[in-house]
C-alpha cells in the first residue's frame, strides 16, 4: 500500500510547480485528500519512509506532517501511526474552496446522438433476483461445487497460451463439446471451426451488425421484442423495422418493398410472446432470406426448457449451409454473471468474424472457457439441465394455476408453448401495465409491462411479463396475492367481478 502511496504522489508532485518543495510536497498530498485518493482513515506512510521512496530529505517531509496535522487533515494514534482525519476542516469542505487543478468546468456533457437514443430506451432492471424477475434462472441450484473443483483441477498448472488473450474464437475444448451438444440437442450442423464464444447476446449481436451492416441498413425484428437486441441495433445506427408475431411466429410480408440485411428471430419460443415458428413459417422464411441475400439470425435463449411435446429443431439445421447466424447463450442454463455466449457462424463469415471479434473485444477467460467445456463433456450440463427442466416445470405449472384460480383462463395468454422461463399475464386494453409494474416494485414484486416489449405503442397488448424459474413454489404464493391486489385496484369493472 505504501508504494502505490508514494507513486499516487510521485503524479501529483509532478503537477506541482511552487518553488519551495515542501509546498510542493503540502499540496500534493493535499489535493490526494481532497480528491479522495486518500480516503478518510486510510493509513499514510511514515515520515522516514516517505521521505526513503520520494528521494526528499526527512525534515522536509516532517515539515510538511507537522502542518497537515496543524490544520486537521492529518491526525495521529499513538502507536499506529498517521492517518487521514474523518473530517476535514470546515474551511475546505465547501466546492468553491477546492481548487485541484484550476476551475472545475460547468459546461453540460454532451453524448452523441446514438448514445441519447440508447439512453432513452435503457430498460434493465436494477434488481435482478426475486419474484417475478424474467428471464433469470435458479442459480442456486447450479453444482457450484463441482464446477469449482473442474477449475481448480484446471488452475494448478495453466498453459501460457490459457492465460494470454484468446484470437482463436474461444477455448477449444469448450468449442468441441458445443459441437456434440449442439448436434444432439438442438439438430444444429457445424464443426468446432465455425463456433465463436462470445460474452452473450448482446456481444454477438454486435460484432455481427458492425461487420454485416451499414449505418440505416434494415434490420427485421420481431414486434414485440427483446429490448436488448433493439438497443444495440440503435447504437449501431440501424433502421429497425419490427414485424408482427402471431402463433406461428414472425408474420412475412407478402411484398418486400426493401430487403433486409439481417432478421432476427426466436423461432423456437418467440421473445416475449412464446409461439413457436411452425415448420412451413420456418421454410419461407428460409427461402426469402436466400432470395434477398439476408442473414437470418437465430436467438435459440432458452430453447432447452421445454416441458411437453417433442424438442423444437433449430432453424440453422433445417437445410445444408443455410444463411443462418445461430448463437446462444448459457445464461439461463446455468447463469447470466458467467457471461459466456457463442455463435454459429456459416462458413463463409467464420474467419474474419473471428479476426473481427478479437480485435474489437480481445476474448479471454480462457480457463472458465475450458473448464465449462469439461463441465459438459463428462455430462453434467446435461443432467443440471434435466434436473432444471423437472424444477422450471413444477414451479411453470404452480403460477399457471394460481392465475387461473384467482383471475380465470382469460389472463393466461394464448401463446401457451409449454416453455421457457416466464409466463405472460394479459390485461386489458384499458390497463396501464407500466404503473401496475411500478406500483409491484415498490412492493418488492418484480413483473415487467408486455407493452414496453414494442417500437410501435399504438400496437400494443397489455399484460405483465412474469418469470417463475427464480421463485421457489413456497414463495410464490405470497408475491403473487401482492401482485394481485395491485392487479385488481387497475382491473376494469367487468373483470374485477372475475378476481378471486
Amino acid at each position: 500500500m505504501d508504494s502505490l502511496i508514494s507513486d499516487l504522489l510521485l503524479q501529483r508532485l509532478a503537477e506541482q510547480h511552487d518553488d519551495k518543495l515542501y509546498k510542493r510536497l503540502y499540496n500534493a498530498i493535499r489535493i490526494c485528500i481532497l480528491d479522495g485518493s486518500l480516503k478518510p482513515e486510510s493509513r499514510i506512510p511514515a515520515s522516514r519512509d516517505l521521505a526513503k521512496m520520494l528521494a526528499l530529505s526527512r525534515n522536509t517531509v516532517l515539515t510538511v506532517y507537522e502542518q497537515l496535522l496543524a490544520e486537521g487533515y492529518l491526525l495521529t494514534r499513538k502507536g499506529s501511526g498517521t492517518f487521514v482525519a474523518q473530517t476535514l476542516p470546515d474551511s475546505y469542505l465547501s466546492s468553491d474552496s477546492i481548487a485541484l487543478n484550476g476551475e472545475q468546468s460547468s459546461q453540460p456533457v454532451e453524448f452523441s446522438k446514438r448514445g441519447i437514443n440508447l439512453l432513452k430506451h435503457a430498460s434493465a432492471s436494477p434488481k435482478q433476483w426475486g419474484a417475478f424477475i424474467p428471464g433469470v434462472p435458479d442459480v442456486t441450484a447450479f453444482p457450484h461445487h463441482l464446477f469449482s473443483k473442474i477449475q481448480g483441477r484446471i488452475s494448478r498448472r495453466p498453459s501460457p497460451l490459457e492465460l494470454t488473450y484468446g484470437s482463436q474464437g474461444g477455448s477449444p475444448e469448450l468449442r468441441h463439446a458445443l459441437v456434440d451438444h449442439l448436434r444432439v440437442a438442438r439438430s444444429v450442423r457445424c464443426d468446432p471451426e465455425q463456433i465463436l464464444i462470445t460474452e452473450g447476446i448482446h456481444q454477438a449481436i454486435d460484432l455481427i451488425t458492425r461487420m454485416l451492416c451499414n449505418p440505416k441498413d434494415h434490420v427485421w425484428l420481431e414486434e414485440p421484442g427483446y429490448w436488448g437486441i433493439r438497443n444495440v441495433l440503435r447504437i449501431n445506427d440501424m433502421t429497425i423495422c419490427p414485424m408482427p408475431v402471431d402463433k406461428a411466429g414472425l408474420v412475412l410480408p407478402k411484398n418486400v418493398e426493401k430487403n433486409p440485411r439481417l432478421i432476427i428471430v426466436t423461432p423456437s419460443h418467440q421473445y416475449p410472446l412464446g409461439a413457436v415458428m411452425s415448420l412451413r413459417r420456418r421454410q419461407r422464411l428460409l427461402a426469402l432470406a436466400a432470395k434477398a441475400g439476408s442473414w437470418i439470425v437465430e436467438d435459440d435463449y432458452d430453447s432447452e426448457f421445454r416441458f411437453s411435446g417433442q424438442p423444437i429443431p433449430a432453424l440453422q439445421g433445417l437445410v445444408k449451409d443455410a444463411p443462418v447466424i445461430y448463437i446462444g447463450t448459457f445464461s439461463k442454463t446455468l447463469y447470466p454473471a458467467l457471461r459466456l455466449g457463442y455463435i454459429v457462424l456459416p462458413k463463409p463469415l467464420m474467419n474474419e468474424l473471428k479476426s473481427a471479434h478479437s480485435e474489437l473485444y480481445r476474448g479471454g477467460h480462457l480457463l472458465i472457457q475450458k473448464a465449462l467445456g469439461q463441465f459438459i463433456e463428462e455430462g453434467h450440463y446435461a443432467a443440471h439441465i434435466r434436473r432444471m427442466r423437472l424444477l422450471y416445470a413444477r414451479r411453470r405449472a404452480f403460477l399457471s394455476d394460481l392465475i387461473v384460480l384467482h383471475l380465470g383462463e382469460w389472463a393466461l395468454s394464448q401463446f401457451n408453448s409449454n416453455a421457457g422461463l416466464h409466463l405472460i399475464l394479459n390485461l386489458p386494453d384499458s390497463c396501464d401495465d407500466r404503473l401496475i409494474c411500478q406500483k409491484a416494485g415498490e412492493q418488492g414484486v418484480l413483473v415487467r409491462p408486455l407493452s414496453s416489449y414494442y417500437m410501435q405503442q399504438k400496437k400494443t397488448r397489455k399484460g405483465l411479463i412474469m418469470g417463475f424459474a427464480c421463485v421457489a413454489e413456497e414463495l410464490m404464493e405470497d408475491a403473487f396475492m401482492q401482485l394481485l391486489g395491485i392487479i385488481k385496484a387497475h382491473l376494469p369493472p367487468d373483470k374485477v367481478s372475475t378476481v378471486r
